[in-house]
């Protein structure tokens, strides 16, 4: 056998991206080196596993096809191991395949991975930012170990350990009128123009703040990117909902937010670790878990300002 696991992997991650641009950002290899180790696999196995199309990218052949099941169940023995050695010495090593809700990874998954891999070695954690819908269908087709999300929607047979409670508060520019107040009704914000962060669940949980007290908001623009939310909102264009609290007060052009606790009581989000329930829990996922407790609660949230409590608006 002449071909190696890294060739597998890389092959793997082309598969799935459809092209190879694509598998460099997603596992961070130089395009030329994805590309040779493809051709060399290909050389070793003696079939073509890709049709190259320069405008639409890259689509598998038949036996790309069957030979993409028959990668993974080689990458997923040779995955079992490292855990096999974890268990009999006790040690934790091997990849953990983690996702991460792209509202809060730019916060939560530097210091949540680096920090878990200083403190064991053995590990490397191989991340994965998407929406929680997406998230919860790489878990269904164990793409990933364990993802870190909202509670918006967990169907039965998946696992929620809740981290952190995150309330919804109100952005508005630095330069708006209710920059200055210690907190602000909903009805107040329906009057006005929202920015309404445009991604599945997220949508109808704000919404649903408003439907709650009987109120139709102003949708003046639906996102679905929170950097450009954060843009416009600095520029007055409008104000947004959010349950993230950046430490980082500013938006991309440079301009400040400010943070307003909602009057009344509203349901909140939790942050936590999804797994499937019914998969067998490693070492590694179980260590894991018990380091997200550790990290991350009500108090500390990384990347993030303490919980934001009526009375005190942050800057």
């Amino acid at each position: 056998m002449r071909f190696t696991l890294r060739q597998i992997e890389y092959f793997i991650a082309t598969a799935e991206s459809g092209s190879i641009k694509l598998a460099s950002e997603r596992i961070s290899v130089s395009q030329p080196s994805i590309s040779t180790a493809i051709s060399q696999l290909e050389v070793e196995l003696g079939v073509q596993l890709f049709l190259r199309r320069h405008a639409q990218g890259l689509s598998l052949t038949p036996a790309g096809q069957k030979l993409l099941a028959q990668a993974k169940s080689v990458i997923e023995q040779a995955q079992n191991l490292y855990t096999a050695a974890s268990e009999a010495t006790e040690q934790i090593r091997g990849t953990l395949s983690l996702g991460c809700l792209l509202t809060f990874a730019p916060m939560v998954l530097p210091e949540i991975s680096q920090g878990f891999m200083a403190a064991y070695p053995g590990v490397k954690i191989r991340p994965t930012v998407a929406d929680h819908s997406i998230l919860m269908t790489k878990l269904e087709r164990a793409e990933i170990d364990a993802a870190l999300s909202y509670n918006l929607t967990i169907p039965d047979g998946f696992e929620f350990t809740p981290l952190a409670e995150l309330p919804p508060y109100a952005q508005v520019a630095e330069t708006d009128p209710l920059a200055s107040r210690a907190e602000v009704g909903l009805a107040e914000l329906a009057e006005r123009d929202l920015i309404l962060l445009d991604l599945p669940h997220s949508r109808d949980y704000f919404l649903g703040l408003f439907a709650a007290a009987g109120l139709t908001p102003n949708v003046a623009a639906q996102i679905q990117h929170q950097e450009v939310i954060r843009t416009m909102v600095s520029s007055a264009y409008g104000y947004a909902l959010a349950n993230v609290r950046p430490r980082n007060k500013a938006a991309l052009d440079g301009r400040k937010l400010v943070s307003l606790p909602l009057a009344g009581e509203h349901k909140a989000m939790h942050i936590g670790l999804i797994r499937v329930g019914q998969a067998s829990h490693t070492r590694l996922t179980g260590t894991f878990e018990t380091y997200c407790r550790a990290l991350i609660s009500d108090g500390y949230v990384p990347g993030m300002d303490g919980p934001i409590t009526r009375g005190s608006g942050l800057a």
